[in-house]
């Protein structure tokens, strides 16, 4: 199990970057005061290490949200293209004990699930585009209906032509341009 503390320095780092990222994109959280997100980041250390882990992929997690009912910010991974550091990876564990040749090193369920994140939606996904056009040369696991699933496939979306594509695919498939974006709320 991967220590989920950080250093002193990885803290203001994670929140210096986080910071500069926010008041660089305003447009992706109109309303929304810094202060207010970091308290919360300082109130969840567990969070924190999470978007550490979505920076540290090259996922470059920004606030794309806030939700009432919780009364949590929303990260998304807002890299122009789907985050490098989770590139060439199946959809989940079964897909890869799925695979008898040239199994990837790991999923993106799994992934996520180690980072403390949740794969996007379509919806979430969706929601993403309004904000930017990302993807525009790579593509992102979402998250996949049970029924899909059991049949064997998974579903991915990426940008292309103005417009936002879901598409299938074998869960065991993986490619060096499709990785996967998360979400989480702090």
């Amino acid at each position: 199990m991967t220590n989920k503390k950080l250093s002193k320095d990885q803290v203001e780092d994670i929140l210096q970057r986080l910071k500069s990222r926010f008041e660089k994109n305003m447009n992706r959280h109109k309303g929304f005061e810094w202060d207010n997100v970091q308290s919360k980041l300082d109130a969840s250390p567990e969070k924190l290490w999470s978007l550490f882990e979505m920076e540290k992929t090259g996922g470059e997690p920004d606030v794309v949200g806030f939700d009432e009912e919780s009364g949590k910010y929303i990260f998304f991974d807002c890299s122009t293209e789907s985050p490098k550091g989770r590139r060439s990876v199946c959809y989940d564990r079964d897909a890869l004990e799925s695979r008898k040749k040239f199994k990837p090193e790991n999923s993106a369920v799994e992934m996520a699930a180690e980072m403390g994140i949740e794969l996007l939606n379509e919806k979430q996904y969706r929601a993403l585009q309004e904000l930017g056009d990302f993807d525009k040369k790579t593509s992102s696991w979402v998250q996949t209906p049970a029924d899909i699933r059991k049949l064997g496939g998974a579903l991915f979306c990426d940008f292309r032509f103005g417009h936002v594509f879901l598409y299938h695919n074998g869960a065991d498939s993986y490619y060096a341009a499709r990785g996967f974006r998360g979400s989480l709320k702090v």
